[in-house]
């Protein structure tokens, strides 16, 4: 599976998505780069899109874009808040389908 790391979540949790092919935002050269341009370069280059922007699905057209979106939620975005979220994340991963939104965590 092709992920994206939105650049709002630590480097770090790439380790613990090891299965999976996973580069970050900036990784890509998109640091910077508003969501919905965003989702639109992740769009086809990746499968899933990982963020904690929780008003994503609210902003933006998702209906027609070639990659599932995870959202996060936890205390914050330091990866002690996130840990304990990984095997819900992990499931998340290969059950969100083009063009849909599954969340994760609170």
């Amino acid at each position: 599976m092709r992920i994206l790391l939105d650049e709002c979540l630590p480097r770090r949790l790439k380790r613990e998505l090891s299965d999976h092919e996973i580069r970050t935002a900036p990784e890509m050269g998109w640091a910077g780069v508003e969501n919905g341009e965003l989702l639109r370069l992740a769009s086809g280059e990746f499968d899933v899109f990982i963020t904690v922007d929780r008003s994503l699905e609210f902003q933006q057209n998702l209906s027609d874009l070639a990659v599932g979106i995870v959202v996060v939620s936890a205390g914050s975005n330091e990866l002690t808040h996130l840990l304990p979220l990984v095997p819900d994340l992990l499931n998340a991963i290969t059950a969100v389908r083009r063009g849909e939104v599954v969340r994760v965590g609170a």
